[in-house]
C-alpha cells in the first residue's frame, strides 16, 4: 500500500469540521500543585491541520498542558474542549478513543517486543472482537487483525523503518526508537497529535529526518499537531503558530516571526539586558 492509502486509512474516521473552526480550545486553564501554579490562566486554540508549537524555559508548564489535554492531570480551573466536547474530568483512555494521541519526552515502548508488535499496540482501541475469537483467530478476529496489520505496515513504510520491523525495540538506535514511538501514536488514528520533545537527544541527521516526518504528517495525513520542543530552529521552521510560556503563563502567541521579535520572549530567554553604569 502507498502513502496515499495510509492517508485514506487515517482520515477514515476524521470529522468534517467547519473550515477554520478550532479543533481544540483551551480556556483559562489553571493547574496548581500546592502553592505552585504550574499553569496560570492559559488560553489558546488549535485548528484542523495546524502545527502549533509550545515553547518556554524548563518548568514553564509545557508538559503540564499536555497532561491536562490528555487527561493525566485534572486542572482546577478552565476548560479543554476537543471537537466541541469538554475533556476535563475525562479518563485518559477515553480521550485517546476520541482521537488524541501523544509521544513522550522519555521513550515509552516495550523493549522486548518487535517494532510491528509495538505498533500493533497502538491499534488496540480499534479491535472489537472477544478473547475467544482472538485465541482462535477466525472470522471477524482474523479479518480485523489483518486490516489493522495493513495499516501498521503502511506506517512502517511511511516512517522508513521497514529494515527494523522484526527487531526487538530494545536493540534499535535511539533515533529509530523515537520513530517507532511516533508510529505507535499514528497507529491510533489521531485527529490531534501531541509531540513532547520529539527530537530531544537526537543528532543533526536524526533531527532532520524527524522534521521531515512531522511535515509529512501534516501535509499528507492532515493531522493537527501540538509540538513541545526546545530546538528553536526546528520550531521556527516548522510551526504555523507558536505560544511561548514562562512560569506557567502565556507571554506570547503568534506566527514564528512575530514571536521571535516579541520583547517579552527575548527577555524570558535571554534575561534582562545588562545596565552599564
Amino acid at each position: 500500500m502507498t502513502t496515499r492509502s495510509l492517508a485514506d486509512a487515517l482520515r477514515g474516521t476524521s470529522v468534517d469540521l467547519t473550515e477554520g473552526a478550532p479543533l481544540l480550545e483551551v480556556e483559562d486553564l489553571a493547574l496548581r500543585f500546592g502553592g505552585t501554579r504550574a499553569i496560570d490562566g492559559v488560553s489558546f486554540d488549535v485548528r484542523q491541520g495546524e502545527l502549533f508549537a509550545v515553547i518556554g524555559p524548563n518548568g514553564a508548564g509545557k508538559t503540564s498542558i499536555f497532561n491536562c489535554i490528555s487527561g493525566v492531570y485534572r486542572p482546577q480551573e478552565g476548560r479543554v474542549r476537543f471537537m466541541g466536547d469538554d475533556l476535563v474530568g475525562t479518563a485518559p483512555d477515553a480521550i485517546a478513543d476520541r482521537g488524541v494521541a501523544r509521544t513522550f519526552q522519555n521513550i515509552e515502548l516495550f523493549d522486548n517486543l518487535t517494532v510491528v508488535e509495538n505498533l500493533m499496540l497502538g491499534r488496540h482501541q480499534h479491535l472489537d472482537y472477544g478473547v475467544l475469537a482472538g485465541m482462535l483467530w477466525v472470522g471477524p478476529a482474523r479479518r480485523a487483525e489483518l486490516a489493522n496489520r495493513r495499516i501498521v505496515e503502511d506506517i512502517i513504510d511511511f516512517l522508513e523503518i521497514a529494515a527494523h520491523r522484526k527487531l526487538p525495540v530494545g536493540m534499535l538506535p535511539y533515533g529509530v526508537k523515537k520513530r517507532v514511538e511516533l508510529g505507535r501514536a499514528l497507529a491510533m488514528e489521531p485527529k490531534l497529535l501531541l509531540l513532547d520533545e520529539p527530537v530531544a537527544g537526537m543528532n543533526v541527521e536524526e533531527t532532520e529526518d524527524m522534521a521531515r516526518f512531522v511535515l509529512d504528517i501534516r501535509s499528507e495525513l492532515g493531522t493537527a499537531m501540538i509540538l513541545v520542543e526546545h530546538d528553536m530552529g526546528l520550531v521556527m521552521d516548522l510551526a504555523d503558530r507558536v505560544m511561548v510560556m514562562d512560569f506557567g503563563r502565556r507571554i506570547a502567541l503568534g506566527r514564528p516571526d512575530e514571536v521571535q521579535r516579541d520583547p517579552a520572549v527575548i527577555q524570558a530567554y535571554l534575561g534582562e539586558p545588562e545596565v552599564t553604569p
